[in-house]
Protein backbone atom coordinates (compact mmCIF):
# COMPACT_ATOMS: atom_id res chain seq x y z
CA UNK A 1 0.00 0.00 0.00
CA UNK A 2 2.64 2.49 0.95
CA UNK A 3 4.81 1.81 -2.02
CA UNK A 4 1.24 2.32 -4.02
CA UNK A 5 0.85 5.39 -2.37
CA UNK A 6 4.51 6.72 -3.29
CA UNK A 7 3.97 5.88 -6.93
CA UNK A 8 1.16 7.84 -6.97
CA UNK A 9 2.98 10.94 -5.51
CA UNK A 10 5.62 10.37 -7.55
CA UNK A 11 3.37 10.70 -10.89
CA UNK A 12 2.00 13.84 -9.83
CA UNK A 13 5.31 15.19 -8.79
CA UNK A 14 7.34 14.30 -11.92
CA UNK A 15 7.10 16.97 -14.87
CA UNK A 16 7.14 14.70 -17.87
CA UNK A 17 4.12 11.94 -16.18
CA UNK A 18 1.82 15.34 -15.81
CA UNK A 19 2.42 16.88 -19.35
CA UNK A 20 1.91 13.05 -20.83
CA UNK A 21 -1.04 12.93 -18.91
CA UNK A 22 -2.42 16.13 -19.74
CA UNK A 23 -1.54 15.68 -23.21
CA UNK A 24 -3.48 12.73 -23.61
CA UNK A 25 -6.29 14.56 -21.21
CA UNK A 26 -6.75 17.63 -23.28
CA UNK A 27 -7.09 14.76 -26.75
CA UNK A 28 -9.78 12.68 -25.11
CA UNK A 29 -11.08 16.36 -24.64
CA UNK A 30 -11.11 17.28 -28.11
CA UNK A 31 -12.39 14.37 -29.97
CA UNK A 32 -15.32 13.79 -27.18
CA UNK A 33 -16.46 17.59 -27.92
CA UNK A 34 -16.42 17.46 -31.31
CA UNK A 35 -17.72 13.95 -31.31
CA UNK A 36 -20.44 14.65 -29.12
CA UNK A 37 -21.70 17.80 -31.50
CA UNK A 38 -21.46 15.87 -34.37
CA UNK A 39 -24.01 13.33 -32.69
CA UNK A 40 -26.67 15.49 -31.14
CA UNK A 41 -26.67 17.60 -34.92
CA UNK A 42 -26.44 14.58 -37.57
CA UNK A 43 -28.46 12.45 -35.28
CA UNK A 44 -31.48 15.38 -34.84
CA UNK A 45 -31.16 15.83 -38.46
CA UNK A 46 -31.87 11.60 -38.95
CA UNK A 47 -34.67 11.68 -36.00
CA UNK A 48 -36.60 14.23 -37.36
CA UNK A 49 -36.36 12.44 -40.85
CA UNK A 50 -37.87 9.39 -39.51
CA UNK A 51 -40.90 10.94 -37.60
CA UNK A 52 -41.88 13.16 -40.44
CA UNK A 53 -45.07 12.61 -42.14
CA UNK A 54 -44.85 10.34 -45.33
CA UNK A 55 -43.85 11.99 -48.55
CA UNK A 56 -42.59 10.88 -51.76
CA UNK A 57 -39.90 13.08 -51.18
CA UNK A 58 -38.56 11.37 -47.85
CA UNK A 59 -39.17 7.93 -48.51
CA UNK A 60 -35.32 7.60 -49.69
CA UNK A 61 -33.77 9.48 -46.52
CA UNK A 62 -35.96 7.58 -44.58
CA UNK A 63 -34.85 4.44 -46.18
CA UNK A 64 -31.02 5.88 -45.75
CA UNK A 65 -31.26 6.80 -42.31
CA UNK A 66 -32.93 3.68 -41.26
CA UNK A 67 -29.93 1.85 -42.66
CA UNK A 68 -27.04 4.04 -41.14
CA UNK A 69 -28.61 3.16 -37.72
CA UNK A 70 -29.20 -0.36 -38.24
CA UNK A 71 -25.24 -0.72 -39.47
CA UNK A 72 -23.74 1.54 -36.61
CA UNK A 73 -25.67 0.36 -34.22
CA UNK A 74 -25.26 -3.09 -34.91
CA UNK A 75 -21.23 -3.29 -35.46
CA UNK A 76 -18.57 -2.29 -32.79
CA UNK A 77 -17.28 0.87 -32.38
CA UNK A 78 -14.08 -0.35 -32.23
CA UNK A 79 -14.36 -2.12 -35.86
CA UNK A 80 -16.01 1.08 -37.49
CA UNK A 81 -13.02 3.41 -36.17
CA UNK A 82 -10.39 0.90 -37.90
CA UNK A 83 -12.82 0.88 -41.11
CA UNK A 84 -12.64 4.86 -41.50
CA UNK A 85 -9.12 5.43 -40.03
CA UNK A 86 -7.57 2.46 -42.21
CA UNK A 87 -10.12 2.49 -45.39
CA UNK A 88 -12.86 5.02 -45.33
CA UNK A 89 -9.91 8.06 -44.65
CA UNK A 90 -6.81 6.53 -45.73
CA UNK A 91 -5.92 9.29 -47.80
CA UNK A 92 -2.36 10.08 -47.79
CA UNK A 93 -2.35 12.98 -45.11
CA UNK A 94 -5.56 13.15 -44.12
CA UNK A 95 -5.41 14.48 -40.54
CA UNK A 96 -5.67 11.38 -38.10
CA UNK A 97 -8.04 13.63 -35.48
CA UNK A 98 -10.62 14.64 -38.07
CA UNK A 99 -11.21 10.58 -38.80
CA UNK A 100 -11.40 10.08 -34.56
CA UNK A 101 -14.53 13.16 -34.64
CA UNK A 102 -16.15 11.50 -37.96
CA UNK A 103 -15.71 7.99 -36.60
CA UNK A 104 -17.17 8.65 -32.62
CA UNK A 105 -19.67 11.26 -34.21
CA UNK A 106 -21.28 9.03 -36.54
CA UNK A 107 -21.38 6.20 -34.27
CA UNK A 108 -22.99 8.90 -31.49
CA UNK A 109 -25.12 9.79 -34.18
CA UNK A 110 -27.20 6.73 -34.33
CA UNK A 111 -28.02 6.61 -31.01
CA UNK A 112 -28.59 10.06 -30.46
CA UNK A 113 -31.19 9.82 -33.31
CA UNK A 114 -33.05 6.93 -31.59
CA UNK A 115 -33.06 8.99 -28.27
CA UNK A 116 -34.56 12.23 -29.90
CA UNK A 117 -36.84 9.89 -31.84
CA UNK A 118 -38.09 8.24 -28.62
CA UNK A 119 -38.46 11.72 -27.49
CA UNK A 120 -40.34 13.23 -30.24
CA UNK A 121 -43.11 10.29 -30.51
CA UNK A 122 -43.20 10.55 -26.15
CA UNK A 123 -45.15 13.77 -26.86
CA UNK A 124 -48.88 13.13 -27.18
CA UNK A 125 -50.39 13.91 -30.62
CA UNK A 126 -53.23 15.37 -28.97
CA UNK A 127 -50.95 18.63 -28.21
CA UNK A 128 -50.27 18.85 -31.76
CA UNK A 129 -54.16 18.95 -32.96
CA UNK A 130 -54.79 21.13 -30.32
CA UNK A 131 -52.18 23.74 -32.06
CA UNK A 132 -53.51 23.07 -35.41
CA UNK A 133 -57.02 23.90 -34.22
CA UNK A 134 -55.21 27.14 -32.71
CA UNK A 135 -54.49 28.04 -35.78
CA UNK A 136 -49.94 27.64 -35.61
CA UNK A 137 -48.08 26.57 -37.73
CA UNK A 138 -46.64 23.44 -37.74
CA UNK A 139 -43.13 25.03 -37.47
CA UNK A 140 -44.19 27.15 -34.26
CA UNK A 141 -46.04 23.80 -33.17
CA UNK A 142 -42.79 21.66 -32.73
CA UNK A 143 -40.46 24.82 -31.62
CA UNK A 144 -43.47 25.86 -28.55
CA UNK A 145 -44.64 22.90 -27.69
CA UNK A 146 -43.06 19.63 -29.15
CA UNK A 147 -38.98 20.88 -29.11
CA UNK A 148 -39.23 21.37 -25.14
CA UNK A 149 -40.91 18.55 -24.28
CA UNK A 150 -38.51 16.15 -26.51
CA UNK A 151 -35.26 17.87 -24.96
CA UNK A 152 -37.28 17.33 -21.50
CA UNK A 153 -37.89 13.77 -21.96
CA UNK A 154 -34.48 13.07 -23.63
CA UNK A 155 -31.88 14.35 -21.72
CA UNK A 156 -31.68 11.17 -19.23
CA UNK A 157 -30.87 9.12 -22.59
CA UNK A 158 -28.53 12.14 -23.72
CA UNK A 159 -26.44 12.23 -20.92
CA UNK A 160 -26.21 8.30 -21.01
CA UNK A 161 -24.89 8.70 -24.35
CA UNK A 162 -22.37 11.65 -23.84
CA UNK A 163 -20.74 9.49 -21.58
CA UNK A 164 -20.23 6.76 -23.62
CA UNK A 165 -19.10 8.65 -25.92
CA UNK A 166 -16.18 9.65 -23.68
CA UNK A 167 -15.40 6.58 -22.54
CA UNK A 168 -15.56 4.88 -25.63
CA UNK A 169 -12.51 7.61 -27.10
CA UNK A 170 -10.43 5.57 -25.11
CA UNK A 171 -10.01 2.81 -27.70
CA UNK A 172 -8.33 5.54 -30.28
CA UNK A 173 -5.31 4.22 -28.53
CA UNK A 174 -5.80 1.16 -31.13
CA UNK A 175 -4.93 3.24 -33.76
CA UNK A 176 -1.73 4.90 -31.70
CA UNK A 177 -3.56 8.32 -31.01
CA UNK A 178 -1.72 9.99 -27.64
CA UNK A 179 -5.41 10.27 -25.27
CA UNK A 180 -5.58 9.52 -21.72
CA UNK A 181 -5.60 5.77 -22.51
CA UNK A 182 -2.31 5.72 -24.12
CA UNK A 183 -0.64 8.37 -21.80
CA UNK A 184 -1.73 5.73 -18.52
CA UNK A 185 0.30 2.68 -20.91
CA UNK A 186 2.62 4.99 -22.38
CA UNK A 187 3.70 6.22 -18.40
CA UNK A 188 3.34 2.89 -17.01
CA UNK A 189 5.79 1.24 -19.85
CA UNK A 190 8.41 3.47 -18.45
CA UNK A 191 11.32 2.20 -16.59
CA UNK A 192 10.89 4.02 -13.22
CA UNK A 193 7.37 3.18 -13.04
CA UNK A 194 7.30 -0.10 -14.26
CA UNK A 195 3.81 -1.17 -13.74
CA UNK A 196 0.52 -0.11 -15.27
CA UNK A 197 -1.15 -0.31 -12.13
CA UNK A 198 -0.49 3.05 -10.71
CA UNK A 199 -1.20 5.16 -14.18
CA UNK A 200 -4.23 3.38 -14.93
CA UNK A 201 -5.78 4.50 -11.88
CA UNK A 202 -4.88 8.04 -12.41
CA UNK A 203 -6.71 8.08 -16.25
CA UNK A 204 -9.71 6.34 -14.48
CA UNK A 205 -9.68 9.45 -11.56
CA UNK A 206 -9.22 11.53 -14.92
CA UNK A 207 -12.60 10.39 -16.89
CA UNK A 208 -14.39 9.61 -13.19
CA UNK A 209 -14.02 13.36 -12.50
CA UNK A 210 -15.11 14.61 -16.26
CA UNK A 211 -18.06 12.15 -16.34
CA UNK A 212 -18.87 13.14 -12.60
CA UNK A 213 -19.25 16.93 -13.50
CA UNK A 214 -21.15 16.69 -16.68
CA UNK A 215 -24.03 14.05 -15.01
CA UNK A 216 -23.54 17.20 -11.83
CA UNK A 217 -24.23 19.71 -15.05
CA UNK A 218 -27.42 17.99 -16.78
CA UNK A 219 -28.87 16.97 -13.47
CA UNK A 220 -29.04 20.41 -12.67
CA UNK A 221 -30.43 21.20 -15.57
CA UNK A 222 -32.89 18.60 -15.59
CA UNK A 223 -34.30 19.60 -12.25
CA UNK A 224 -34.65 22.84 -14.17
CA UNK A 225 -36.80 22.31 -16.58
CA UNK A 226 -38.90 20.05 -14.97
CA UNK A 227 -39.98 22.61 -12.21
CA UNK A 228 -42.74 23.62 -13.56
CA UNK A 229 -44.25 20.30 -14.28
Amino acid sequence: MNNFLQKILELFTTQDYINSFLRGFLLTLEISFFAIIIGLVLGTIIALIQTAKPSPWLVIPKFICKVYVTIIRGTPMALQLFIMFFIIFSIRNFPELVTAFLAFGLNSAAYTSEIIRGGILSVDKGQTEAGLALGLRPFTIFRKIVAPQTIKNSLPSLSNEIITVIKETAIVSMIGMYDLNMAAKDIGSGQNMSSYIVPMVVAALFYLAVIYLISFAIRKLEKRLRKHD
